[in-house]
């Protein structure tokens, strides 16, 4: 139906080409809101109506003719109507829409697909510090993000996945002074165990049991490897840089645990230390200086940010010569610039907000010909985790928040990626364990996973050739359930496109809830595995294209398509 679509957007654009010359370009479908008014509908008369001084029902009436006589309308439009001030409602011949069927077994999981734009984007994500397990904030992240990055593939870019991490900062100082005390065989809640009353979940030390796994590993002189570093502990409880590279070490491949149980890779992790000991923090503070866009005020540095949109200025280098934590991140974007991504998204939680217009003021003050409004920004919100009806806020593991892990454990990957990606990024988000667990309806993603098992399951009971399939005669397939399958199957690589587009991997979920429901409601409507040969492969054919679609979707999100359940 894809090839159908093009030939009528063709015949589309020559017909208001002979209404008024370079008006071909308007030519453009949509999806009617009500089925009954039916398959494909084109508001170009009354986009032209005004520039050309006509009566915009009676412009509907001249396209129409006109499409009447182009030979893909004649080919497969069964009827064209006018409605309202001038929307043309298009119908579809039934072997129109049965042309999917085709297209989707023939490309099988690369239907949906692009081809390569030749060009690359770098999306980072999760960039958890070290400094304990992954939250289930980073697990949204890393949700987002590993759905986010599927979906650049599916529009042919080249895609980069990063996680950058400080390695170096106060938090990595406190990490240390959390292992050392353990290590000397301190704890929290002993007297010398640092508290802040006024705060007790204070981040001044860290209180969670890995501490004390990590000091009992270093105190043994183990070696530990992450995917980006590897080191030996010394085992001297007075060696605090020996102490501080374990811990981090330790940490990393704890994180790196928790990303393969979400089944998620990285192709770099990128060192905050890394922009110090390069240079490119001192480089780019001397190109922004150099370039007129600082200011020394009460022995700080600052930058001119409001004279790129920014609210207020702000400060560079603070009295005591350390840089703001604005600062690297200007100097990391330069780098991702001259590392040819052209093309940069960041996944970050709400908490970054403020961090975007000065960051961004930055990259244009630094004139390196980075263009306006780079990078873009998909911020999300925290997660609330509710367990048989209450909210869970602590994690043993953790000390003080529930992981990622823990999420995993208690339901699936699968549940955890389909859940956190079941709504937009930027509003709350409440993670029901029950939910997850659950098989039933209610669950999407069980409704989902199960509608593929269920097509399977019809398959298998066949015991024929898939393969097969792409050439039968699909003429049985009229019915209006048929049909509205076949519609929804086509609607599946343009909603990749605008999901890509608006960086929105919500819309896959919502896409496929819609297409379990249409396959349910075909499957309760229509016997498959009936007598008549010709019926019965026709209808194999259309299910077999819906579980192919059904797996490619879930492969966007990252889950399963299991074959039983």
């Amino acid at each position: 139906m894809l090839s159908v679509k093009n030939e009528l957007l063709e015949a589309l654009a020559a017909s208001l080409e002979k209404l008024s010359s370079g008006s071909g370009a308007k030519a453009a479908f949509e999806s009617p809101k009500v089925a009954a008014h039916g398959d494909l509908a084109t508001t170009a008369a009354m986009q032209l109506a005004k520039p050309l001084k006509l009566n915009p029902r009676q412009l509907a009436e001249n396209l129409k003719a006109e499409l009447l006589n182009q030979g893909a309308f004649q080919r497969w439009v069964d009827a064209i109507e006018i409605a309202g001030p001038g929307f043309i409602n298009i119908r579809l011949k039934p072997e129109s829409k049965q042309q999917v069927v085709r297209e989707v077994l023939g490309q099988g999981a690369q239907f949906g697909y692009q081809a390569s734009n030749g060009q690359r984007v770098l999306v980072e994500f999760v960039s958890a510090n070290p400094t304990g397990p992954l939250h289930v904030g980073h697990g949204r992240q890393a949700a987002l993000g590993d759905a986010i990055c599927n979906l650049f593939a599916t529009q042919g870019w080249n895609v980069h996945r990063e996680f950058y991490y400080n390695d170096a900062g106060v938090q990595i100082q406190t990490l240390a002074n959390s292992t050392q005390l353990r290590a000397k065989g301190f704890k929290p809640g002993d007297d010398c165990w640092p508290v802040d009353p006024e705060n007790p979940l204070s981040k001044a030390f860290y209180n969670g049991d890995y501490i004390q796994d990590i000091a009992d590993d270093f105190l043994a002189g183990k070696t530990v490897a992450a995917d980006d570093r590897s080191f030996t502990a010394s085992g001297d409880v007075d060696d605090l840089e020996s102490i501080r590279n374990f811990a981090v070490a330790y940490l990393r491949h704890e994180q790196d645990k928790d990303l393969q149980a979400f089944n998620l890779k990285f192709d770099e992790y990128y060192l905050e230390s890394s922009l110090y000991t390069s240079g490119r923090v001192d480089q780019t503070v001397a190109k922004l200086v150099a370039n007129g866009k600082t200011y020394d005020k009460d022995g700080a540095l600052w930058l001119k940010s409001t004279d790129y949109g920014d609210d207020k200025d702000r400060v560079m280098r603070k009295q005591d010569g350390s840089y703001t934590y604005f600062v690297p991140d200007v100097a990391y974007h330069i780098a991702k610039w001259e590392r040819g991504f052209t093309k940069v998204v960041n996944i970050q939680g709400t908490d970054h907000h403020g961090t975007i217009a000065r960051v961004r003021a930055g990259l244009q003050a630094a004139d390196v010909g980075i263009p306006l409004g780079y990078p873009d920004y998909v911020l999300h919100t925290m997660v609330r985790v509710v367990r048989g009806g209450e909210e869970v806020k602590i994690s043993k593991r953790a000390g003080s928040y529930v992981t990622l892990r823990d999420l995993i454990e208690w339901t699936s990957k699968d549940a955890v990626r389909f859940f956190l990606l079941s709504r937009k990024a930027d509003t709350e988000y409440t993670f029901d364990v029950d939910l997850a667990v659950a098989k039933s309806n209610d669950n999407p993603v069980y409704y989902v996973q199960y509608a593929h098992a269920r097509i399977c399951s019809v398959l298998a009971s066949w015991g024929g050739d898939v393969d097969s399939l792409r050439a039968v005669d699909l003429s049985a397939l009229h019915s209006p359930q048929a049909q509205a399958l076949m519609l929804l199957l086509a609607k599946y690589p343009e909603m990749l496109t605008a999901a890509a587009n608006d960086e929105a991997p919500h819309d896959v979920t919502f896409y496929l809830r819609e297409l379990a429901a249409s396959y349910h409601s075909y499957y309760d409507a229509e016997r498959i595995l009936v007598d008549d040969e010709v019926v019965k492969l026709a209808r194999l054919a259309l299910v077999a294209a819906t579980a192919q679609v059904l797996h490619n979707g879930l492969a966007v999100l990252g889950v399963s398509a299991p074959e039983r359940m």
